[in-house]
């Protein structure tokens, strides 16, 4: 595994694989690791002949009041982790090579990014879809495999990617969970375990609206009872909706839909989404 942090090496590495005839699949990154990265990974590996992935704490879409400061890093474990795990390319560049002084540019959704938790976090799409299209431009990636659990983020890469002819083959893979079922995300480390003991409650909820709407309940009733027991589970709720799956506005008849929801406990923000028939 080749570890660059600078432009230069970074470009040298990729013009050596396309000079090679080479494809290349990226993994965007925030590092802290876990089994649900791995999962992208192994997703990349079939997808193209290398392997990139990015470790990269994006400073701009965190809000003023978020957790960038505690973010977990590490930088080690997640090396080696994928080095075991036989990736081509470790991309970990610092904030001042991708902010350089008088970096004034911004790349922004409008839309699909200003509902659900743009409206919780307003700036962090914009944050999310520099990035990314910062990442495009450095690694020019065939492909780009992205975990669904993140869905509205998945939904505003797919619009902007579209939006912008941009060559690059967007990926969802499927949300990685715990044996209980909890979705698998970095900020689960936060949980004390009480709280992560109750966050069982947002994979079960969700479950239990999805199987209702699917069997033809009421959709209306099935969201509140989804808020109530995320509420007497020590939840404090951001939303619980049901959404087109695509563009995450009302559901349209005969079209994808998609269960989403965010919800804090003991401080930790978690979010999670469940397909709907």
């Amino acid at each position: 595994m080749q570890t660059v942090r600078q432009l230069t090496e970074l470009r040298e590495a990729i013009g050596a694989y396309r000079e090679a005839g080479e494809s290349v699949a990226l993994v965007p990154t925030m590092g802290a690791l876990h089994d649900g990265h791995m999962a992208l990974v192994e997703a990349a590996k079939r997808a193209g002949s290398r392997v990139a992935v990015s470790i990269f704490v994006n400073p701009i879409q965190f809000g003023p009041n978020e957790d960038l400061a505690k973010y977990p890093r590490r930088e080690q474990a997640d090396s080696r982790m994928l080095a075991g795990a036989g990736i081509d390319l470790l991309w970990m560049p610092p904030v001042e090579v991708m902010y350089p002084e008088g970096f004034a540019s911004k790349v922004s959704v409008s839309g699909i990014s200003e509902v659900l938790d743009g409206a919780h976090r307003p700036g962090h799409f914009d944050g999310v879809a520099t990035v990314v299209t910062k990442l495009f431009n450095q690694v020019q990636p065939q492909v780009a495999l992205f975990g669904e659990k993140d869905w509205q983020q998945l939904a505003v890469i797919r619009r902007m990617v579209a939006d912008l002819d941009m060559p690059v083959e967007i990926i969802g893979v499927p949300v990685q969970r715990e044996d209980d079922g909890l979705a698998l995300s970095s900020r689960n480390a936060y949980l004390m375990p009480e709280d992560r003991a109750r966050a069982i409650a947002l994979p079960r909820a969700l479950g239990a609206a999805e199987r209702t709407i699917s069997e033809g309940g009421d959709v209306e009733a099935a969201l509140a009872q989804a808020r109530e027991t995320l509420a007497a589970a020590g939840f404090e709720v951001d939303y619980v909706t049901l959404t087109d799956a695509e563009t995450l506005g009302d559901p349209v008849p005969g079209r994808p839909r998609r269960l989403l929801a965010a919800a804090s406990i003991g401080g930790t923000r978690l979010i999670d989404n469940i397909p709907v028939a």
